[in-house]
């Protein structure tokens, strides 16, 4: 309650988007964190103490010919600018998990970003993954992302999905 009021008085839309959080139009990542801090705080809480922060970046999404493409704030990032922003996110909030930070098909992003932070950080390969045997044995092997989403509707059967959690590292 103490975000949708920080954002309605900051004259911010408080519409809900289609993961249920909310979907205001702000310029860029640190500003959205900076809500969310300061709403923490007001809520009484210390933040990186008592709450810390997860991001679903879905960067599949913004992924546009080898390079992440930032249209609100007129940026773009190859895959070692990716990287390093979001370590730079992760050192400056407390932020204790990244999910799709990277694309789908950029491993060497990956590796990179796990190099950087993937002794502290959670790196959470979702569509990375996909709960694919395969795909999650290349990870291994490559040293990219240090954890996995598993979801059974990825990839088409349940023993598809338990040989996927079975997969050893």
């Amino acid at each position: 309650h103490t975000l949708h009021k920080k954002l309605k008085d900051a004259g911010h839309n408080t519409n809900v988007g289609d993961e249920g959080g909310f979907a205001p139009n702000l310029k860029s990542a640190p500003v959205a964190l900076d809500f969310i801090m300061e709403s923490i705080e007001q809520a009484g809480f210390k933040p990186g103490d008592e709450i810390a922060l997860g991001l679903d970046c879905a960067a599949t999404e913004f992924f546009k010919d080898g390079n992440y493409v930032y249209e609100g704030e007129k940026k773009t990032r190859d895959p070692k600018a990716q990287a390093k922003y979001l370590a730079k996110l992760a050192a400056d909030y407390p932020i204790i998990s990244i999910e799709d930070g990277l694309a789908e098909d950029d491993w060497e992003g990956w590796k990179y970003l796990t190099d950087l932070i993937g002794k502290k950080t959670q790196l959470v390969g979702d569509d990375l993954f996909v709960t694919n045997t395969a795909r999650l044995r290349d990870g291994i092997r490559m040293g990219v992302a240090n954890s996995i989403l598993v979801k059974v509707n990825q990839i088409g059967s349940l023993t598809e999905t338990l040989d996927a959690v079975g997969t050893e590292h």
